[in-house]
C-alpha cells in the first residue's frame, strides 16, 4: 500500500476488530462489499485477547484444580494436588492464540483488507489512520464504528502493578494469597470465583445492596451461598475509599454500615464498569450524536445521525456483551447492503460464568408485568433431574415466564450447571414465538440437563410429571 498525501478510496470501512467489528466485516464481505478493517490492537479485540475467552479459560482451570481435590460425598479423595500457574497461563495463552489466528484467517478468507493503526475521523467520508511511522488519509462510502470499551478507573484506585483491571488480573504470574475485588458484577464475581478455586482468600466489595445486580435475587443468592462456601467475604453497601500500596501488597480502606474498615491483599481488582471508546477519535468534529455517557445514538439498524456511518457494540446503548456486538455487526452490514435487517434485542441472553452459572433471556416476571403482560412464572428444580444429581449439581432451577392466555414464552431464567449452554434453546423459543406447549412436546434425550426445560414447560401447562403441583 502506498503511503502518501493522496487519499486511498475505500468501499466499506470497519473501525475496530473485536467481536462486533470482525463479524461486521465478514458479513459485509459476504454481501458483496469490498471491506477494510482497521484496529490498533490485536485482532479479536478485548473479548478474544483479554476478556471473554481468557477469563473462561482461567475459570475452567480453577474448576479443574478444585475438582482434582476429589469429592468426599462421592467417595473420592486426592492428596498432594498442585498447580503450576505458569503452565495455566501458558495454556490460556494458547487458547487465545488459536482463536485470534482463526479470526485473521477468516478475514483474509473473506477478502477483507486488514490495516493496523489508530483512526481519527476528519469528516463524514474521511478518516486519518496513523501507526508508529506513517499517517494516511482514507475516504469511505460507508463506515461501521466498533471501537469497544475500556475499564473504568476509580480516581482513588489508579491502575498499577498492584491495582489491576480485568486484563491485569488475567495476566498474573502467580496465584495471590489474598485478593480484594471492588465491584460484584459479573466480571468481579467470575474472576473472584476463579481465584477462590485456586485457594486465594477473596474479599468482594460491592456498593449496591447485592452482588450481580442485573439478575433476580433468587438467582444471585445461589451464587452468594457458594461463594461463602469457598470462604469468599462479600461486603455489600461498601464504598471503597482509598488504597495504600506497599512493597508486598495493598491496604484498602472502605466504609460499610457506617464504619470505616481496612483489608489487606496482594492485589486489588477493580471491576466497576466500562466506558465507551468514543473519545479522541474525531466523532465530535464530524458531528456524530452521542449521549451524556459518550454512547453513540443509533436507530434500529445501528445507523448514526449520518446515513453512511453505523455504530455497534459497547459504544451504543445496551449491555456490553460480545454476542450483542456480533449481532449488531451483522445488522449494520446487512443494512449497508440494502437489506431490511433490524435490531430486536428481546432474544439476547446474558450469562454469568459463576457457580452455579446464571443465564437470562427475554423478560423477567416483573419486567413482563411492567410491560403490561398478564404472565405466570413457573420453575423446575435441578434437584429433580437425574443428570444434575449424577453430576453432583442439584442447585438451581429453570424458570419460564409465559403469557397466561396462550402460553407464549416471553422470557426465561436459569441458575445451575451449564446454564450458559441451556439458555440458547429458550432464546430460540422466544425468537420463534413458541409456547410452553411447543417446548413440552419437544422430546428431550434422557438423562440430560435439557430435560429441565421440558419439565418447566410442563409445569407452566399445569401438567408436571416429576414434581407435585
Amino acid at each position: 500500500m502506498v503511503v502518501g498525501d493522496f487519499p486511498i478510496e475505500l468501499d466499506t470501512l470497519v473501525v475496530g476488530a473485536g467481536p462486533g467489528g470482525y463479524v461486521a466485516a465478514i458479513r459485509a464481505a459476504q454481501t458483496g462489499q469490498k471491506v477494510t478493517i482497521v484496529d490498533k490492537g490485536a485482532l479479536g479485540g478485548v473479548c478474544l485477547n483479554v476478556g471473554c475467552i481468557p477469563s473462561k479459560a482461567l475459570i475452567q482451570a480453577g474448576h479443574r484444580y478444585e475438582e482434582a481435590h476429589g469429592a468426599s460425598e462421592m467417595g473420592i479423595s486426592a492428596d498432594n494436588v498442585s498447580v503450576d500457574f505458569s503452565k495455566v497461563q501458558e495454556w490460556k495463552a494458547g487458547v487465545v492464540h488459536k482463536l485470534t489466528s482463526g479470526v485473521e484467517g477468516l478475514l483474509k478468507g473473506n477478502k477483507v483488507d486488514i490495516v493496523k493503526g489508530e483512526v481519527y475521523f476528519v469528516d463524514q467520508n474521511t478518516v486519518r489512520i496513523m501507526d508508529e511511522k506513517n499517517s494516511q488519509t482514507y475516504t469511505f462510502k460507508d463506515c461501521i464504528i466498533a471501537t469497544g470499551s475500556t475499564p473504568i478507573e476509580i480516581p482513588t484506585f489508579k491502575f498499577s502493578d498492584r491495582i489491576l483491571d480485568s486484563t491485569g488480573a488475567l495476566g498474573l504470574k502467580e496465584i495471590p494469597e489474598k485478593l480484594v475485588v471492588i465491584g460484584g458484577g459479573y466480571v468481579g464475581t467470575e474472576l473472584g470465583t476463579a481465584y477462590a478455586n485456586f485457594g486465594t482468600e477473596v474479599t468482594i466489595l460491592e456498593g449496591a445492596d447485592d452482588i450481580l445486580g442485573g439478575f433476580e435475587k433468587q438467582m444471585s443468592s445461589l451464587v452468594k451461598r457458594n461463594l461463602k462456601k469457598k470462604n469468599v467475604n462479600i461486603v455489600t453497601k461498601a464504598m471503597a475509599k482509598s488504597s495504600e500500596e506497599t512493597d508486598n501488597g495493598v491496604k484498602v480502606t472502605y466504609e460499610a454500615n457506617g464504619k470505616e474498615e481496612t483489608v489487606e491483599a496482594d492485589y486489588v481488582l477493580v471491576t466497576v464498569g466500562r466506558r465507551p471508546n468514543t473519545e479522541e477519535i474525531g466523532l465530535e468534529q464530524v458531528g456524530i450524536e452521542m449521549d451524556e455517557r459518550g454512547l453513540i445514538k443509533t436507530d434500529n439498524q445501528c445507523r448514526t445521525n449520518f446515513d453512511n456511518i453505523y455504530a455497534i457494540g459497547d459504544i451504543i446503548a445496551g449491555p456490553p456483551l460480545a454476542h450483542k456486538a456480533s449481532y449488531e455487526g451483522k445488522i449494520a452490514a446487512e443494512a449497508i447492503a440494502g437489506e431490511k435487517a433490524e435490531i430486536d434485542y428481546n432474544g439476547i441472553p446474558a450469562v454469568v460464568f459463576s457457580e452455579p452459572e446464571l443465564a437470562t433471556v427475554g423478560y423477567t416476571e416483573q419486567a413482563a408485568k411492567d410491560a403490561g403482560f398478564d404472565v405466570r412464572a413457573d420453575k423446575f428444580p435441578f434437584a429433580a433431574n437425574g443428570r444434575a444429581l449424577s453430576l453432583g449439581s442439584g442447585d438451581g432451577f429453570v424458570q419460564l415466564v409465559t403469557r397466561k392466555d396462550d402460553g407464549l414464552v416471553l422470557g426465561a431464567q436459569i441458575a445451575g450447571t451449564n446454564a450458559s449452554d441451556m439458555i440458547s434453546e429458550l432464546g430460540l423459543a422466544i425468537e420463534a414465538g413458541m409456547t410452553a406447549e411447543d417446548l413440552a412436546l419437544t422430546i428431550h434425550a434422557h438423562p440430560t440437563l435439557g430435560e429441565i426445560t421440558m419439565e418447566a414447560a410442563e409445569v407452566a401447562m399445569g401438567t408436571p410429571i416429576h414434581i407435585v403441583r
